[in-house]
């Protein structure tokens, strides 16, 4: 179903974070940007779709009054809203926005840090962009900031802060078949596999908490009112998004499962875990009678490879990129 591509170099190899991959397909400029962490820099790649052209970008981390930090970035991904798209930043000191090809930072939010070392780490983790002004970021607390995103320039503002959950935010994700039927706009999920669904405004409205079960969803997707969550189990979950009904249950890794992303088009996940492998599943809607049901497609195994990112090129599933920890490249797969 899938054969593998010339793999793409990166300057450093990707650390062992959650979600450690962010993908911008930049259609008019027939271009793809790949996005990597690397412990305190982001190494951005921007590769045109006939494979010649590539070029590299690296970003640090940031902090008010120090030339250098050595704050490591939690997690990067660019966030796509109706009038920009911008990168996002977050790291144990705070949050960088940056324009999308990462040349200008148009914000910075520091984050509160103890005046007295504490047991917690602090840092930002989980990024969303909702409906068309809005971009999530979680953090260690628990809370979920909500930043107003004007259509250009730097006056972007922290409208609301969520406090629903009690333990470090580990992804979010907004409703990404792009329908306005849809009640949920956005859930979010903890290290003790916490659920929140919610609706987007001028307040965000909570719709529905979804009890976890003590074990860490490190990866979340919302598509067409369902909620398909990642755990270190090697877990698989699929809930309808309001009422918290549970519709199907995976055993789909051996190991913690680092990364879920979904074609909206197709209604193709993909899956990423510890355990080497990357798989490919259908999910079906069945409106009538209000089920979904999911089938495995294909598997690949990158061998001897802890993957920690993974995600399609495109909306249709037709292509999708992996990255492994320690690894310096990533690899894509297309549809034969």
């Amino acid at each position: 179903m899938y054969h593998k591509e010339k793999s793409i170099q990166i300057k450093n190899s990707a650390s062992a974070l959650y979600n450690n991959l962010s993908v911008l397909r930049i259609a008019p400029r027939s271009l793809t940007y790949f996005t990597v962490v690397h412990a305190n820099t982001v190494s951005i790649v921007s590769a045109s779709w006939d494979g010649l052209n590539y070029s590299h970008r690296q970003l640090q981390s940031k902090e008010p009054n120090v030339a250098t930090s050595t704050s490591l970035i939690m997690q990067a991904a660019w966030c796509v809203l109706p009038s920009r798209d911008l990168l996002v930043l977050t790291s144990q000191k705070g949050i960088q926005m940056y324009e999308s090809d990462g040349s200008i930072m148009v914000y910075w939010h520091a984050l509160d840090t103890p005046e007295t070392a504490t047991a917690q780490a602090v840092f930002a983790r989980g990024i969303a962009a909702v409906r068309e002004n809005y971009i999530c970021v979680g953090i260690s607390s628990g809370g979920i900031l909500v930043f107003d995103i004007p259509s250009k320039g730097g006056n972007i503002t922290l409208s609301e802060v969520l406090e629903e959950h009690k333990e470090s935010i580990t992804d979010m994700a907004s409703e990404c078949s792009g329908s306005q039927e849809c009640i949920a706009d956005m859930v979010s999920a903890d290290d003790t596999g916490t659920l929140c669904v919610w609706k987007s405004g001028e307040e965000f409205q909570l719709l529905n908490k979804i009890t976890g079960f003590d074990m860490s969803c490190s990866s979340v997707k919302l598509w067409k009112g369902t909620v398909v969550a990642g755990y270190g189990t090697g877990q698989i979950r699929l809930y309808e998004a309001v009422t918290g009904i549970l519709h199907a249950e995976v055993n789909a890794h051996a190991r913690w499962i680092y990364s879920l992303d979904i074609a909206p088009f197709s209604g193709l996940l993909l899956s990423a875990a510890e355990d080497s492998f990357v798989r490919v599943w259908h999910l079906t809607l069945t409106p009538e009678s209000n089920t979904v049901e999911i089938s495995h497609m294909y598997n690949e195994c990158v061998t001897d490879t802890q993957i920690c990112g993974a995600k399609f090129c495109d909306g249709d599933g037709y292509a999708f990129a992996v990255t492994g920890y320690d690894l310096s490249e990533i690899i894509r797969y297309t549809q034969t």
